[in-house]
């Protein structure tokens, strides 16, 4: 897990799962996050959907900069999500200008 000054750094993270469905979603440390979804823990939205795949992960600053961000990222089109997965940008300030 990363820190800065002000505390925990957050990760915006997307999942897929076997049918191509994308979960986004937000935490200070993915793999611990992958695992409880994997173990059904998770989201309720991807318990019995089967083998997870993380698909494309970056830092988002601090819980309230992660937020925003995965909210953004929820109102993307399927297209514009694969997109990003595909392009995995450095930045994703470059892709809500």
């Amino acid at each position: 897990m990363h820190e800065n000054l002000t505390g925990p750094c957050w990760h915006l993270y997307i999942l897929r799962t076997p049918t191509g469905l994308l979960y986004t979603g937000i935490t200070t440390d993915v793999a611990r996050r992958v695992a409880q979804h994997q173990a059904g823990k998770g989201a309720k939205a991807l318990r019995g959907k089967g083998e997870l795949t993380l698909v494309f992960q970056c830092l988002a600053g601090n819980r309230s900069s992660a937020s925003k961000l995965e909210y953004q990222v929820k109102q993307l089109s399927k297209s514009q999500k694969e997109r990003l997965v595909r392009d995995q940008p450095q930045s994703l300030s470059e892709c809500f200008r």
